[in-house]
């Protein structure tokens, strides 16, 4: 699964959990550039991208991402 295809996916993620159609995702995005994603929601977030991907993620990889680049790094990692 190419990088791109796993952002859209993310994105899709990214607009149900926050209820926000206007959020675009790049690779330098951070939860600072983006209003409802705070710690809760981003437990939300990472659910629901489990959940969209079948994977499970450790709480040191989620610790290490410092953005959404390296979040889609990581799922690509767990999808090949």
């Amino acid at each position: 699964m190419e990088k791109n295809e796993i952002l859209n996916q993310v994105l899709s993620v990214f607009h149900d959990v926050l209820d926000n159609e206007d959020i675009v995702l790049t690779y330098e995005t951070t939860a600072n550039d983006i209003e409802e994603w705070d710690s809760l929601s981003h437990i939300q977030l990472v659910v629901a991208i489990e959940k969209k991907f079948k994977l499970r993620f450790t709480s040191k990889e989620i610790q290490s991402w410092k953005n959404v680049g390296e979040m889609l790094d990581c799922i690509k990692e767990k999808v090949a």
